[in-house]
């Protein structure tokens, strides 16, 4: 195999040869020559040549060793790899990041705090640790920054000038990153650093946040192990392939390498076909990064870490039952964002609400996020967070690049990007859409089982990029379809400084970070957003969808499947009409579409429990065949609609045992199924089927099969119009018989449960919330719609 010389190699030479100790073994200058001959291709140093030529070697072992290749015993892999073997220093990998994200996100209930707290995240994932490894940011906007990060590394971790070491940002380049992306940093460090790097990942989210959760551990392996996975000091003891052949069936052993499942490979994510594939994917790069995975988990559950502080004891703010707290209610307050009454241009905030140190730095972060630019606050001047690149910036800057996007997000109206506003609250995304929003949660699936088959570190940050850039600009190209700029009406003025008929983006994003997306959209698009979300993730990382300056590295097309696939047996909705899923990973959504005014944590419980709902569909229809992205949501009109919950709710309400076993629901749905849904609703509205009897015809949904189809047939027949199109997106589409060529409608039959399921009740909760026609630009008028109450 050829050599191919990347940046991680780079890293891991430097790492090499930096040496053991925390003075490098060679003189900074000819490290850095070895770092640029390495990045140019040139020649280098005669001192480090040796070592270099032992991280080539390393490169030149293929990703996929021939079954045949592939060391039988341990000995088999001395004498195969002697130099790599016999290679002196450890080489340090570190991996961290922030934990338990969702509640410090979600501990305030305002969208500016919500919205700073996990901009604030994204900067230290994104900006801050990055530039510990002097690795320049891609926006302009942070050079400043960028230099203040680096002075507080170099104060907080300083050398000992007495014995002649150097700093920890002088032992750090940026060639050592493997990732960092989704709120967690992977990266190799020279081994004396593995500590200093590991308490400055923590004590920088501790800096910023105050409270913020955050994990770091690390350790060091020899040259070799970054290939074969950890080998013991003793190499002899290492259990090795020959071993595994005989014990691959203990327990213990499947515990730790997996089932060697001898049924057919599932069609996702490929099953190992033979003992030696099974313990190459274990032993290799994969098994560091799990070691490490297990650490961290240790050192998060507060164990001991020796020559490290203890995490167990976490922040926590003095208060008393007499302070005053802040709208939280948990903290003590220290100001109030009043205005100045000693300056009439100093202006607080509507409502003159009380911060806590940890929620002013959060509302602060959200208005720079928001703005772009430093906004001073006269109520709190004791921290200013630099800059932040909010996701409306680089959603703008998507748009930007192919004119189209903005031609089709901004529609027949030439908005000039700069005049329209981020949304100040909840209530004014609400306002744009009959006071309805809609939460979408999404995430990936088949990721753990994609890692564990990848065996080097250049892989990993391959894969890494990739899902990064895939969930990012689906995500934009979704917003760009299917959202444009709205007017707000009724505007509050006093809980926002927006003049009433102002211009702003109807969507939050409040995280993209790896494969986790957290949006906020307005209730008449959301699944149609989430739809195209999991279609683009897909298409992206096929290749089938090119975004500029975008590049797809890895290959995630599904393996042929050993028999065809059944597509009835996946999805509901014209099977015969859907595409087969081609790509090994996609994406599980939750859409809650809701009032406004339900509390966002409340909201958050029931659209994880909605994820979780879709990811179980994901993982059943797996099995048929089905690699695609799935979607459940969910309707709630009013905020106490959910008592305990969604999967209790539709147990015990929305289950009927008599005579035969009825689901008044059909959710969740495949993505096709989603489009399916969506036609289906406006099939009932071309039709002009009377309102009332839409509900007539639910409420004799719990009276049993029979009743339901024979009320469903009269009321279809009364029909004036849209008999044809009712007929073909419904009937025909949905719920066609299973053992002639009629059809049971407003039922369907599944075959595996053995139960009577329909979707009319879900097409009647999204029935106010699809527009007819998709028109490149709606207007205000079109946009208002009539929500039952």
């Amino acid at each position: 195999m050829k050599s191919c010389w990347s940046s991680i190699a780079t890293g891991i030479a430097w790492c090499l040869a930096w040496g053991d100790r925390r003075k490098p073994q060679f003189e900074m200058g000819v490290l850095q020559e070895m770092r640029r001959a390495l990045n140019s291709g040139e020649e280098v140093p005669e001192d480090v040549r040796e070592i270099v030529d032992r991280v080539r070697e390393l490169l030149n072992i293929p990703d996929k060793i021939p079954k045949a290749e592939f060391p039988e015993t341990i000995t088999d892999l001395q004498n195969k790899y002697p130099n790599l073997w016999n290679q002196t220093g450890q080489i340090g990998l570190v991996y961290g990041g922030a934990t338990k994200i969702k509640q410090y996100v979600f501990d305030e209930a305002k969208l500016p705090d919500i919205r700073g707290a996990s901009a604030l995240l994204d900067r230290i994932n994104l900006v801050d640790l990055p530039a510990f490894f002097n690795k320049t940011p891609e926006s302009k906007r942070y050079n400043v920054h960028f230099q203040k990060v680096r002075k507080w590394l170099e104060e907080n971790f300083p050398c000992e000038p007495k014995l002649g070491e150097p700093k920890l940002s002088e032992a750090l380049i940026p060639e050592m990153i493997v990732y960092s992306t989704g709120g967690n940093i992977l990266a190799f460090c020279p081994a004396a650093f593995v500590n200093d790097l590991t308490d400055a990942i923590e004590k920088r989210y501790s800096f910023e946040t105050i409270t913020a959760n955050s994990c770091a551990v690390g350790d060091t392996f020899k040259l070799l192990e970054i290939r074969f996975g950890l080998l013991r000091d003793a190499i002899e003891q290492t259990f090795w392939l020959e071993r595994y052949r005989q014990e691959y069936k203990n327990p213990v052993v499947e515990a730790y390498f997996g089932k060697l499942d001898k049924q057919p490979n599932e069609p996702c994510i490929a099953d190992p076909s033979c003992v030696e594939e099974a313990f190459a994917n274990r032993k290799s790069f994969n098994e560091l990064t799990t070691k490490l995975a297990v650490l961290f988990n240790q050192r998060r559950s507060g164990n001991k870490f020796e020559n490290r502080p203890s995490r167990r004891y976490p922040p926590i703010l003095e208060t008393h039952p007499y302070l005053q707290r802040d709208e939280a209610d948990r903290r003590s307050a220290i100001t109030r964002a009043t205005d100045n009454p000693d300056n009439s241009n100093q202006k607080g905030l509507p409502g003159n609400p009380w911060f806590s140190e940890v929620s002013a730095r959060k509302r602060k972060a959200g208005d720079r996020a928001k703005q772009g630019k430093i906004k001073e606050t006269h109520w709190y001047t004791e921290w200013h967070p630099d800059v932040i690149e909010g996701w409306v910036d680089k959603f703008e800057d998507f748009l930007k690049k192919p004119s189209e996007k903005l031609n089709k997000y901004c529609g027949s109206y030439n908005y000039n990007l700069e005049d329209v506003e981020i949304a100040q609250s909840l209530t004014q995304l609400g306002s744009v859409s009959n006071g309805f929003v809609a939460y979408i949660y999404a995430d990936g699936n088949n990721m753990g089982g994609y890692i564990q088959k990848i065996t080097t570190p250049q892989k990993y940050q391959e894969f890494s990029d990739d899902v990064d850039n895939a969930t990012r600009y689906a995500v934009f190209q979704a917003l760009a379809e299917h959202l444009h700029p709205r007017q707000l009406k009724g505007n509050n003025k006093s809980e926002s400084t927006l003049p009433d008929g102002a211009w702003i983006h109807p969507f939050e994003i409040i995280t993209i970070g790896g494969d986790d997306i957290i949006l906020i959209v307005p209730a008449d698009r959301a699944l149609a957003i989430a739809k195209t979300i999991g279609e683009q993730f897909e298409q992206i990382l096929l290749r089938q969808v090119q975004i500029p300056g975008v590049e797809i590295k890895g290959d995630y097309q599904t393996q042929p499947s050993e028999k065809p696939i059944d597509l009835s047996k996946c999805h509901r909705y014209l099977s015969q009409n859907a595409g087969t899923a081609n790509c090994q990973l996609s994406t599980s959504i939750g859409v809650l579409i809701a009032d406004y005014k339900t509390p966002i944590y409340y909201a958050k419980k029931l659209y994880e429990q909605l994820l979780k709902s879709a990811k179980k569909r994901a993982k059943d229809l797996k099995d048929r065949g089905y690699c695609g992205g799935t979607v459940d949501f969910f309707v709630m009109k009013s905020v106490t609609a959910i008592a305990s919950s969604i999967e209790d709710f539709r147990k015990e309400a929305l289950t009927k045992e008599s005579p035969q076993k009825l689901k008044l629901y059909a959710a969740p749905y495949t993505l096709h199924e989603i489009g399916g849904l969506i036609e289906s609703v406006k099939a009932l509205k071309k039709a002009e089927f009377p309102k009332s009897q839409l509900y007539q015809i639910r409420s004799f949904l719990e009276q049993g099969k029979q009743t339901t189809i024979l009320n469903y047939r009269y009321f279809r027949t009364r029909l004036k119009q849209g008999k044809k199109e009712l007929r073909q997106e419904f009937e025909e589409a949905w719920c066609k018989a299973k053992t002639n060529e009629g059809n049971v409608a407003p039922w369907m039959f599944d075959l595996k449960e053995g139960v009577y399921e329909t979707i009319w009740r879900e097409l009647l909760d999204i029935y106010d919330f699809i527009e007819l026609e998709d028109a490149e630009l709606i207007s205000e008028e079109l946009v208002e719609t009539e929500v039952e109450s």
